[in-house]
């Protein structure tokens, strides 16, 4: 039954082959690293990487590739914290880095050393994942979070490459998806050597769909150490702002449109209560207290979000355009990839991007490790305990919908004394959270010297 669902799986992933390109094409138009390198995704490499790969010798260790995937940004910036353990415990250790979007392998180059790789992540027909097991020989395979593969799962296994899954976390929809799809991700699951959760939570999860959990070891964001230039910046901006700082944090689609509703209802009626409508330039007529900062999640939706902006009104200053952020803007959009702790050094206070619409919420540790305190919407379910735990700590406040979400922002920051006190407290709440990434780094480590002795 297995071999016929996994038989059954390749086939339409086969015959899908046309469609993922077509698929690719469309995202290029608008984000040109998806037009990079295509062949890689199907498991086709150029030449020049044959003298790169590391011959099979039969030593776990010697010159082969510790192989992470980290699909996109997040998962990616979460590789990059385990990545410098794993360098200490491992020197000269070689990396292999695969990634599913543009976004996440735009980031990952800034991890390469010489004598490491990075390619797409191949996709998951038979062939494919056969050719990329063959050209680079891992010695290990970790794969960041989420990502489970059926023929990736089954090509490891059939290899003998041991697979782990770093950082794992399993929400309850997902679960319950797994669970439909049992006779094919049952057995991708039991494929791995070993699963490392965040919390208590994933693991049950994990098991139920067949995951061999051998710890909880927490969220390796946790561990993260911002750049202290860009907060350094950051902080030097804030400063010079007239006005305490709120940032929409990585919003999504939909949120934008959320917010200036609510920035309308609060800021822009007119004296006479006339209709909205018939306001031509929201920015004159009231003076928000508060200057916006608004980071859009993904990078094509960056000229979206002005036009939305601009139509509502309001004076929009891009960062790509400006040394230092305008006082004559009203909100500052941030578009640029790869400064967040800038903007998070920016920000006295900062609302949760997917968390406003059904979307599962954006990692909300990194605002905690800058010191920026969270406001945060009904839906974090893609990191509840992570939610749960700021919210009990007191560093991330909840609330039902946007408009409340702007009021408890805007008079957060107005609070001068109560903003410095949650703020020492946001890195107060990251420090004592910090150790998943040194206890994988040695679970890798032990992984790697159990398979050469």
């Amino acid at each position: 039954m297995e071999k016929l669902a996994l038989w059954l799986y390749s086939c339409v992933l086969w015959v899908a082959q046309p469609l993922l390109r077509r698929k690719l094409a469309r995202r290029a138009r608008t984000e040109p690293g998806y037009a990079h390198a295509v062949p890689e995704r199907f498991g086709r490499y150029p030449q020049a990487m044959d003298s790169l790969a590391p011959p099979d010798t039969g030593d776990d260790l010697a010159g082969r590739f510790v192989w992470i995937h980290a699909v996109s940004l997040g998962e990616t910036r979460a590789a990059a914290i385990l990545l410098k353990e794993l360098r200490q415990l491992l020197p000269g250790m070689r990396l292999l880095l695969t990634h599913g979007t543009a976004t996440g392998r735009a980031e990952g180059e800034k991890l390469l050393q010489p004598g490491d790789l990075q390619v797409w992540q191949p996709w998951d027909t038979p062939g494919a994942v056969g050719r990329f097991l063959s050209r680079f020989n891992p010695a290990i395979g970790l794969l960041m979070e989420t990502e489970i593969w059926p023929n990736l799962a089954a090509g490891c296994r059939a290899h003998g490459v041991p697979l782990l899954l770093a950082n794992a976390r399993l929400n309850a929809k997902s679960r319950d998806g797994a669970l439909r799809l049992a006779w094919l991700a049952r057995p991708a699951y039991a494929s791995l050597s070993a699963a490392w959760a965040q919390t208590d939570a994933d693991a049950e999860r994990l098991r139920e769909v067949g995951a061999p959990v051998r710890g909880v070891f927490g969220n390796l964001k946790f561990d993260v150490v911002p750049d202290a230039a860009q907060m350094a910046q950051g902080r030097a901006w804030r400063s010079a702002s007239t006005r305490p700082v709120v940032l929409v944090a990585s919003s999504r689609e939909g949120e934008e449109a959320l917010w200036i509703d609510a920035f309308k209802q609060k800021w822009a009626v007119a004296p006479d209560h006339q209709a909205l409508e018939a306001i031509n330039n929201i920015a004159n007529q009231v003076r928000c207290p508060v200057q916006w900062l608004i980071v859009p999640r993904h990078p094509q939706r960056f000229d979206e979000v002005e036009r939305l902006l601009q139509e509502a009104g309001l004076r929009v200053a891009r960062r790509s355009g400006w040394a230092q952020p305008p006082a004559d803007a009203d909100v500052w959009l941030g578009d640029s990839l790869g400064e967040m702790p800038l903007y998070y050094g920016m920000a006295h206070a900062a609302l949760l991007g997917g968390s406003f619409e059904p979307l599962g919420g954006q990692n909300l540790i990194e605002a905690a490790a800058c010191g920026c305190p969270v406001v945060m919407g009904p839906h974090t379910f893609n990191f509840a305990e992570a939610a749960r735990l700021a919210s009990d700590a007191g560093v991330a406040l909840r609330v039902a919908d946007m408009e409340e979400g702007v009021d408890t922002a805007t008079a957060l920051v107005l609070d001068a004394p109560r903003q410095q006190a949650l703020q020492e407290q946001a890195v107060a709440f990251t420090q004592g959270h910090r150790g998943a990434a040194l206890a994988t780094a040695l679970a890798v480590v032990q992984t790697l010297r159990a398979r050469s002795t």
